[in-house]
Order: structure tokens, then sequence, then C-alpha cells
């Protein structure tokens, strides 16, 4: 005869399915938080795997920062240096220039010819004095004319007086003095 359960097979079974189902459903939870947490960890360490490098860069940029100071000040430095080194060089280049110079006006001043006042300004000179002619003036700016060290000569004032002599302003500008190299 063929048996029959009466017993509630069928509740039985929900039951067990449902109890497996509520296992497997917290089983994912809980494999899911587990995931959740684990990415979070990984995350949290790559952003602090990329704080510590962006602080060691921040650190790093702030050394070059001041050794660019440092370059910077140093540049500035020899600037200044070249500067004083080429204005010793232009004053020790100019050294002789003024004896030469000197020596120039004595050899192109005629007899006659008085100086009351010599003045220089840059490259221009200018010479008041007394004349006992205006011929006497006129060799004096020929004799500037042919001279090595002084050049372009031009009469401002000439005033020729009721009493012997002339007064004169004149004007010369010097010479570009030949580059010789390097004279020690």
């Amino acid at each position: 005869m063929p048996s029959i359960n009466l017993l509630p097979w069928r509740a039985e079974l929900r039951r067990r399915r449902q109890r497996d189902f509520v296992a497997g459903l917290g089983g994912a939870a809980v494999l899911a938080a587990l995931v959740a947490l684990l990415t979070r960890l990984w995350v949290a360490g790559l952003i602090d795997d990329q704080v510590a490098r962006n602080d060691l860069l921040r650190a790093e940029i702030a050394i070059l920062d001041k050794q660019i100071e440092e370059i910077l000040q140093l540049e500035e430095e020899k600037a200044r240096l070249v500067a004083r080194m080429e204005i010793i060089e232009t004053l020790q280049k100019s050294r002789p220039e003024v004896v030469s110079l000197f020596d120039d006006i004595v050899r192109t001043m005629p007899d006659g010819v008085y100086l009351s006042k010599l003045s220089q300004t840059d490259r221009k000179l200018e010479f008041n004095g007394i004349a006992q002619s205006s011929t006497r003036v006129s060799a004096f700016m020929r004799n500037i004319d042919s001279s090595e060290v002084l050049a372009t000569p031009g009469l401002q004032v000439i005033e020729t007086g009721q009493g012997e002599g002339a007064s004169f302003n004149l004007s010369a500008s010097l010479r570009s003095a030949p580059d010789d190299g390097d004279q020690q």
C-alpha cells in the first residue's frame, strides 16, 4: 500500500528554504559589507599614498624654490660684480686719457691764447679763455681739428674788446680711443 505522509512537509520545506534564504542573504550581506570595507580600506590607502606623495612633492618644491631664490640672488650679485668690474675697467682704460688730454691741450694751444676755464661733460669739452687776437683762436681751432685726442671744434662766442685781446668760448669733443685690446 501506498504510504501517505500526513505531516506538513510543505511547511517544513518552506521553513527550511526560508532559513536557507535568510542565511544566504545574511552571508551575502556580510560578504558585501566585507567587500565594501576592504574596498574602502584599499581606496583610503591609495589616498594616503597620494597625500604622502603630494606632501613629498610640496617639500621638494619648497626646497627648489629656496634654491631658485639663492640662484637669483647669486645672479644679481654676479651682475653687480660684473658692473663693478666694467666700471673699474673703464676707469683703468680712461686713466691715461686724462694725461694725454692735458698734454694735447698744451700742444694745440698757440702762443697768445690763455685758458681761464676748462670744463668737461661726458665726451664734450668747453674752453673759455682770452686770446691776443681772433686769428689765434682760429689757429687754436685748426690745431684742435688736427689733434689726435680732440675733434670737432666749435666756436660759440668770440668777443673782441676795445683793449687788446678777444675772449672766446669754444667747444670740442674727445675722439674715441682706439681699442688696443687688453693692455695691462
